[in-house]
């Protein structure tokens, strides 16, 4: 057991390490608290420590929280080639990972990549999901609509480069991963956040063999999806859902949490407008507050009792 230091709660809990076998993989999980499920997916370049402050918070609520690493990151299986990273196979560790769980449903907290891989997870396996909550990280249809705009395809390079082969790694590689570090430190704005270096923690995440492809191949692997149709599948989400969004992300357009009512029945967004891309590292006290509270919010009944 870990504990922790850093967290937004006056109390520490007891944190986990375990490895599960969800599915056709290996995947590294942290668990912390009990009660109902929670979910965390965490985005590009990170791994399950980017949730350290919503773990704790979100575990002295009472919930049982669980953020893996996902498929290919620290110290998570990295299966070979571009095709292990297809989305509908990121979307099947879910649920496989679910079932480990011996759970029907799940609440699902994400951001960036994990954000992408929960709303398709929403689309597609409704019945596994009982909330979801996104953090800076965009409706497929939403980012369709508003790539090709000059504000999102600005944003947007990185994408088009890291089909890329081998250069893409070699960039983030040089000079012991100063790219990775460079990246996360200056888009934060909360100055505690990496106040201990923990971005060192992050390149070491990425210095386990194959974890820096494997995470590329994320985009990569979105790219060939993209090019036969296989991401618009797009379907309707009727579960309570929550987009939180940080206003000053530097590679998502404030605009991406727009419109969603077309695609979520049940929505609503919170915007925080002195927030990055880290939405729960720049704002942790703000975003764990909200997340306690769409968590716990006891559902809506329609009253039929006789007037």
């Amino acid at each position: 057991m870990t504990n922790i230091a850093g967290t937004t709660t006056a109390a520490a809990q007891p944190w986990t390490h375990e490895d599960v076998v969800a599915g056709e993989v290996r995947l590294h999980v942290v668990k912390a608290g009990a009660g109902k499920p929670v979910l965390l997916l965490h985005g590009f370049p990170e791994f399950w420590f980017s949730w350290r402050y919503q773990i704790a918070d979100l575990a002295a609520a009472n919930f049982h929280v669980v953020a893996p690493d996902m498929r290919g990151y620290n110290t998570s299986e990295k299966p070979h080639g571009v095709a292990a990273y297809d989305i509908r196979k990121l979307v099947a560790d879910v649920v496989a990972l679910i079932d480990h769980l011996g759970v029907e449903k799940v609440s699902v907290v994400a951001h960036d990549w994990g954000g992408i891989v929960a709303w398709y997870l929403a689309m597609w396996h409704p019945e596994r999901v009982e909330r979801l909550a996104i953090l800076n990280a965009p409706h497929p249809a939403a980012y369709r609509r508003d790539l090709f705009t000059t504000d999102q395809w600005r944003r947007s390079w990185y994408v088009l480069f890291f089909q890329l082969p081998w250069l893409p790694e070699a960039m983030l590689r040089a000079r012991d991963f100063a790219f990775i570090e460079r990246t996360l430190s200056s888009d934060v704005s909360n100055l505690d956040a990496f106040a201990n270096n923990e971005t060192r923690q992050y390149k070491a995440a990425f210095k386990h063999p194959g974890a820096l492809t494997s995470a590329i191949n994320y985009y990569r692997g979105a790219g060939r999806s993209a090019a036969r149709g296989a991401i618009d599948d797009v379907r309707p989400i009727a579960c309570p859902t929550l987009v939180v969004w940080g206003e000053r992300d530097r590679y998502l357009s404030p605009t991406l949490a727009n419109g969603l009512e077309a695609h979520v029945s049940d929505l609503q967004v919170r915007r925080l407008p002195g927030a990055g891309h880290w939405v729960q590292l720049d704002e942790p006290g703000k975003v764990s507050a909200m997340l306690v509270e769409f968590l716990s919010r006891r559902p809506e009944t329609t009253d039929t009792s006789p007037s």
